[in-house]
């Protein structure tokens, strides 16, 4: 009578797994849905941009530099779950931690390599001069590329955020099994789900901030220096904010120089959460929101920065 028990065992672990999962495939199409709208409603305000923007995203998702990163990414999630990590059955926290990092350097990585590839490239090999002799002007052409960099990484963050979400469902069954606990219910993995979402939403407005800056850079400089330069201002970012801390009351110059570059770099620390979602604590959506207005914010100074460095260059 065991095997029937096992059996049952199994499956009703399965279904634990599988029942939340119906929330994340209508969430992707919702997700999906919601960025289809949004591009059209750009494109009866801003035709010419939105027509720049839609270009730069079906070149985004037909680079096989896209879809490598995209499998690479999806097997890195799938693989996470059945690593040890030697938490004495705290695994789910770091794989919290660790996914959403993944997702969000994977995605950066895109990005960055987009932004050059379709401005710097552009620029050099004359195609952005052949492209602004239409009726579209500098500052269409670079607001168009950005805004398609950042729709076709939207698509990256949905299909992997879909994915990563499911790993963790399984991921809260696998943990009880392997440690002996009590079989989690289906409310346990739906609210670990639910847990995740502020955070993958944060990832994504961390890298768009990062993809304006790559956009602004790539106006002058080719990928090698740009991915140098963002991924300094990415760590300094994440840095800047715990050394004025701790160093504000002890040296004066390196408090000053902290605080010029707090002013000046990103404050990428404030989209980190992944401690705090690690940990198993709630994010409100209400900070949210307001990471997503410095988010656009930001984007916008580094938008205008592209532009300026964009007029005057020459194209010939």
């Amino acid at each position: 009578m065991e095997l029937p028990v096992t059996s049952s065992l199994l499956v009703g672990a399965l279904m634990t797994w599988l029942n939340p999962l119906w929330m994340v495939g209508v969430g992707m199409v919702i997700a999906l849905a919601v960025l289809f709208g949004l591009a059209l409603a750009m494109g009866a305000v801003l035709p010419k941009v939105t027509a720049i923007a839609r270009n730069t995203a079906k070149e985004t998702l037909w680079q096989p530099i896209f879809w490598v990163v995209l499998v690479l990414a999806a097997l890195g999630l799938i693989l996470f779950p059945f690593l040890p990590y030697n938490t004495f059955g705290e695994d789910i926290k770091v794989i919290k931690d660790t996914g959403l990092t993944w997702i969000m350097v994977c995605s950066v990585l895109v990005a960055l390599w987009m932004a050059s590839v379709s401005i710097a490239e552009e620029i050099e090999g004359r195609t952005a001069l052949t492209l602004l002799s239409k009726p579209i002007g500098r500052r269409s052409f670079i607001v168009g590329k950005f805004l398609g960099i950042s729709g076709s990484v939207a698509v990256m963050f949905i299909l992997l955020g879909a994915l990563f979400l499911s790993t963790v469902s399984y991921k809260t069954v696998y943990d009880a099994r392997e440690n002996s606990r009590p079989e989690p219910k289906m409310e346990d993995c739906q609210a670990q789900m639910e847990q995740i979402v502020p955070g993958i939403a944060l990832a994504y407005l961390e890298t768009v901030v990062l993809t304006s800056i790559g956009v602004a850079i790539s106006t002058r400089l080719p990928i090698l220096p740009n991915l140098v330069i963002c991924l300094s201002i990415y760590i300094l970012g994440h840095l800047i904010p715990h050394v004025v801390s701790s160093a504000a009351d002890k040296l004066e110059i390196v408090a000053f120089v902290g605080t010029f570059l707090s002013v000046l770099l990103p404050a990428l620390d404030h989209f980190n959460v992944y401690g705090s979602i690690a940990a198993e604590k709630v994010v409100p959506w209400s900070y949210v929101g307001v990471a997503a207005l410095y988010c656009v914010l930001y984007s916008a100074a580094a938008m205008l920065l592209a532009l300026l460095l964009f007029e005057d260059r020459d194209l010939a």
